[in-house]
């Protein structure tokens, strides 16, 4: 019985981790700023893969995304995300992605 309440809960953190980068970008909040395609608040990710291509970024990104930041595209300020809203594996991925685009 205990290993049948404990495989339960694997499965079940498992189902609640999101399994793509664009489910994360959703969780976390993201696209109520940032499109792939288009600025709207922020900038697109694509213009974010563009000004970093060539860069090894990622930690920078992470680093921006959580302080949050002000003046690299414009004076719109993007808020701080805490760990509570997006893992720090979840970010890593999805800025993996954003600059692979």
């Amino acid at each position: 019985m205990k290993k049948l309440l404990l495989l339960a809960a694997v499965a079940l953190s498992f189902a609640a981790q999101a399994v793509t980068p664009d489910e994360i970008l959703t969780k976390g909040g993201c696209l109520a700023c940032h499109t792939k395609d288009k600025k709207v608040v922020g900038p697109s990710y694509k213009d974010v893969a563009v000004k970093y291509k060539g860069q090894d970024a990622s930690v920078r990104l992470i680093e921006k995304v959580r302080k949050g930041g002000v003046g690299v595209y414009g004076p719109i300020p993007m808020p701080a995300n805490a760990i509570e809203k997006i893992s720090d594996a979840d970010l890593k991925t999805a800025v993996d992605y954003i600059l692979k685009l």
